[in-house]
């Protein structure tokens, strides 16, 4: 795969890895990492529903053993919705003929065929993971790898809230924000942590790490705000605080694809407080979501088609950190023209990732080894004085509480996302 440089920088389209669907060079990158693609609390035993991921479409179950199962979207009978069947035990049976098939796949029962082709008959099947409160998938051939964990996000006092939302543009106009920290001053120049020299070029410093790009920022006085990307689509950040009481706290965030023009945001936050003080971050964040009813998706909408300005918005009823972020993102367009950017030296993490997945691309089309990538203890993200979270004691019993924090307008959108169109395969 050839990378072609323009204007001193690598091209995103050379690279092709905007698009994701199952015959794409991304998708085939992709597919080779655990991918979270749902909430552990939005799938109900005994009800099947359509998942959409990297335009594919899927179904997605839980088995009255509470086990989680992915399988192909339609029966290989007459090609009716397996969404639409039954669940028994861990079995799917479809709904048109009652071919059932059990949690791997294989065809079991063919009730008007006397089963007597069962053993030539399979769904194709996915590994899954229930994990801090998110389901993960791999979608990719061959024996899934190791399923990477958290460990800061599992033993401690405190809380890890679980969140997510959809964005109607590429997943990696998102991606690359994470590496963009000029525009934080700009964007949410409202934010309490928010000042004007954040993101100066001079200052700002990306490196390949073992386990993708980290992305340092020098303030004047010589303290540091560092930030860890994982490949393919991870970041790991010290949060912007929200929370007066609560200050920076860690956060975990993936980047997937619903399709080329629609992708999910999902993440993790880390918050460090237990007892009285946990009790009350979590009434006082469930108070402030229960007032938020508008969709920050159509509110971007009515604002980039000049109805309406962000000073027009009543920003209690919204999420405006996603709001502001949307404008700037799906401002770029469902898919950003990147020959016709202009990039600067504040852009060197942008450019840093669009180089690391060019070569990754390039080694994959001509069958080269491909990075392993691993994290370390060391690779952990640091603001000014805060140096992370500690690893938690596998000897002790944690007290962390998860918390799924999307506001239903949110869960609503995203799922109807998610469940996508099954008509269109």
């Amino acid at each position: 795969m050839t990378v072609t440089k323009l204007a001193g920088r690598t091209s995103a389209q050379a690279g092709n890895f905007l698009k994701t669907g199952p015959d794409t060079s991304a998708g085939a990158y992709l597919r080779q990492f655990w991918q979270p693609v749902y909430h552990t609390g939005d799938l109900a035993v005994g009800r099947p529903v359509p998942l959409r991921i990297m335009g594919e479409s899927f179904t997605l179950y839980r088995g009255e053993s509470g086990r989680v199962c992915l399988t192909d979207s339609r029966c290989p009978h007459r090609g009716t919705q397996l969404s639409s069947g039954w669940v028994e035990g861990d079995a799917l049976r479809c709904f048109y003929h009652g071919w059932k098939f059990d949690a791997d796949g294989a065809c079991t029962e063919q009730p008007a065929e006397d089963s007597s082709f069962c053993d030539r008959i399979k769904l194709a099947s996915h590994p899954t993971q229930e994990y801090l409160g998110l389901i993960f998938a791999f979608l990719g051939s061959g024996d899934a790898p190791e399923f990477p964990t958290y460990p800061e996000f599992e033993n401690f006092d405190g809380l890890v809230e679980v969140d997510s939302y959809v964005r109607e543009c590429n997943y990696f106009q998102n991606l690359e924000n994470a590496l963009d920290m000029s525009h934080v001053a700009f964007v949410h120049r409202d934010n309490m942590a928010s000042f004007s020299n954040i993101g100066r070029g001079a200052q700002l410093q990306s490196e390949e790490s073992e386990w993708g790009v980290t992305y340092t920022f020098t303030r004047a006085d010589g303290q540091l705000r560092i930030q860890q990307f994982g490949m393919p689509n991870i970041f790991y950040m010290t949060a912007l605080p929200t929370d007066g009481e609560v200050g920076w706290q860690e956060s975990l965030f993936w980047w997937v694809p619903i399709d080329d023009v629609t992708h999910m945001q999902f993440s993790l936050h880390r918050v460090a407080v237990a007892g009285d003080a946990a009790r009350e971050v979590e009434e006082r964040h469930r108070q402030r979501r229960a007032r938020i009813d508008l969709p920050h998706q159509r509110v971007c909408d009515d604002i980039l088609r000049g109805k309406i300005a962000l000073r027009d918005v009543d920003t209690s009823r919204i999420d405006l950190v996603r709001l502001q972020d949307d404008i700037a993102q799906v401002g770029q367009g469902r898919i950003a023209d990147r020959d016709a950017e202009r990039p600067g030296r504040a852009d060197n993490g942008v450019i840093a990732i669009r180089r690391t997945w060019n070569r990754e691309l390039s080694a994959m089309a001509e069958g080269r080894p491909l990075k392993n990538w691993t994290r370390s203890e060391s690779i952990v993200p640091k603001a000014w004085g805060f140096t992370g979270a500690s690893r938690g004691d596998a000897n002790t019993i944690p007290q962390t509480v998860l918390l799924d924090i999307r506001p239903q307008v949110e869960v609503d959108l995203q799922l109807a996302a998610l469940r996508g169109d099954p008509t269109l395969e």
